[in-house]
């Protein structure tokens, strides 16, 4: 949810209208909730968006930390998302 407002208000000036396309990120978060790794694991076909997705995870971030429970037995949250860049230039994501 965080991704999708964030990147919603922070579309890239230079796609608005124009630009819309599909990618695929693979985020890895550490138990303080920052951001370890980004990984582009399917280009959009467009390195404006690409690099802009990049550029929401780290405005998005830090990321809650884990909760003590989970800290126990987890070292890294890997999350992994499609990204779609739609034509009412609004950014949501999916499995």
């Amino acid at each position: 949810t965080k991704i999708e407002r964030v990147g919603t208000l922070h579309y890239p000036p230079e796609a608005k209208g124009k630009l819309y396309g599909v990618l695929r990120l693979t985020v890895t978060i550490s138990p303080d909730g920052s951001v370890k790794e980004i990984q582009l694991d399917r280009s959009s076909g467009l390195k404006i968006l690409d690099d802009a997705a990049f550029r929401i995870v780290k405005m998005a971030s830090p990321f809650a930390a884990f909760p003590e429970d989970i800290r126990r037995d987890t070292d890294l949250i890997v999350i992994t998302r499609s990204w779609i860049f739609d034509r009412s230039d609004r950014i949501w994501t999916q499995q």
